[in-house]
């Protein structure tokens, strides 16, 4: 299920790419790093909208965020009754709402970027397979009928030269395998294959001007030794430490006893290391996709941060409310009301049933009200019970009443 999801996309994206190579190509600049560096602005240039709509909630819920942990912390003993539970999800949504903010928008978000970033990864991975001017060099010495795949002996010769662990009569394959070996591997292959030694030669030759970057080539893994390939792995682990940092500053409160921001903080640190290592196993290539990432991925979140501070929390809810409101006309629904400012209290979102006050609770107030000022007059013996004169009392003392507590508020 997943590989039919990923395969379609990766196939679409690899097409692109084999252009875009061929385009630098046809400049004199076809390599392989380069290309890798510039497909990756192009493919995140075109994911920017996702980026802007993940970066505004990661703002807006850094602000939701008090306000839906003092809904927790007020239901959290109260997680067996059914009742509580609700209310808590109604509240919760509630908050949700106010801001504008759909619960499920940031899981929308990863659920679309997410194939994309793995078949981007499978392109980048599988290089040889998807820029057409690599792959041919492969397959003329490797497939054909005068390739060395139809020799005789040709798979037990490159499981006793290379091992089993390759599937070497798979084309496809083989040419991933080749593709990452080394000098010492590609003279071993000749010496296996004497006869091939001219055509072999000559495609390494190429492959080696089209993968070699900075002096480094982008179809080996990086060496763990005092060479440039090793910087690879730690700009790989230090970019990506510099994305997440960003990424989270300003979007998450500081608080030791807040599971998700503890989350957050743990993932700062283990995901570039994690990056680092994997680095080392994996085609250079790889790695500085990786970089370029995360370089670029900083950048965007640097403006899009610089934009929305700008913009401010209760703007921001602004532009969302108004927005869903010209979806809700399109489906002939009556608009939301714009909350005036984004960081009232819960209560004051709270549905109309809770908020109003029943017509009995609002008679008996004012039968009180009544009944007390008549009370002051009479004891007060100025006006005789029932006259005109009474009920132009109690309506004056009632006035001066409001108008002291108002003068109080003030």
């Amino acid at each position: 299920m997943f590989n039919a999801i990923i395969d379609p996309i990766a196939t679409l994206l690899g097409m692109i790419f084999d252009l875009l190579f061929k385009g630098l190509n046809f400049l004199n600049i076809g390599n392989v790093a380069i290309a890798i560096i510039i497909f990756t602005i192009i493919v995140k240039i075109c994911m920017l909208p996702l980026s802007i709509k993940q970066q505004k909630l990661s703002k807006l819920n850094s602000v939701m965020s008090p306000e839906i942990k003092a809904i927790q912390e007020k239901y959290k003993d109260k997680k067996n009754d059914q009742n509580a539970v609700v209310k808590m999800q109604e509240e919760t949504k509630a908050v949700y709402e106010k801001y504008g903010v759909s619960q499920m928008g940031g899981c929308i978000q990863m659920l679309i970027q997410m194939p994309i970033l793995f078949a981007l990864y499978q392109v980048f991975r599988n290089i040889p397979l998807y820029i057409s001017q690599i792959k041919v060099l492969f397959t003329s010495f490797l497939s054909g009928d005068s390739g060395i795949m139809n020799t005789e002996g040709y798979v037990d010769t490159m499981n006793n030269t290379f091992g089993n662990s390759v599937d070497w009569s798979n084309l496809d394959s083989a040419i991933i395998a080749i593709n990452n070996f080394t000098a010492d591997q590609w003279n071993q292959l000749k010496e296996a294959f004497p006869s091939f030694s001219g055509i072999m030669t000559d495609s390494y030759d190429k492959l080696t001007h089209m993968n070699t970057f900075l002096g480094v080539n982008m179809s080996q893994m990086p060496k763990f030794a005092l060479t440039i390939s090793v910087l690879i792995p730690i700009l790989s682990g230090l970019t990506q430490f510099i994305s997440v940092k960003v990424a989270q500053t300003g979007t998450m409160n500081d608080d030791d006893n807040n599971p998700m921001a503890s989350s957050m903080k743990m993932t700062m640190y283990i995901m570039p290391l994690m990056s680092a290592f994997i680095a080392f196993s994996v085609p250079a290539g790889l790695g500085v996709y990786w970089i370029a990432t995360a370089v670029i991925q900083t950048i965007i979140t640097l403006i899009i941060n610089r934009y929305y501070d700008k913009l401010g929390a209760d703007e921001i809810v602004k532009k969302n409310i108004e927005k869903r409101n010209k979806k809700r006309a399109k489906k002939g629904l009556p608009p939301e009301t714009i909350v005036k400012n984004a960081k009232t209290s819960t209560k004051s979102i709270n549905s109309e049933s809770a908020k109003r006050k029943s017509l009995q609770q609002i008679k008996e107030e004012n039968e009180q009200k009544v009944k007390e000022i008549r009370e002051s007059a009479k004891n007060n013996g100025k006006y005789k019970t029932g006259s005109l004169a009474e009920k132009a009392g109690m309506v004056a003392q009632y006035n001066e009443r409001v108008n002291n507590k108002s003068n109080k508020k003030n």
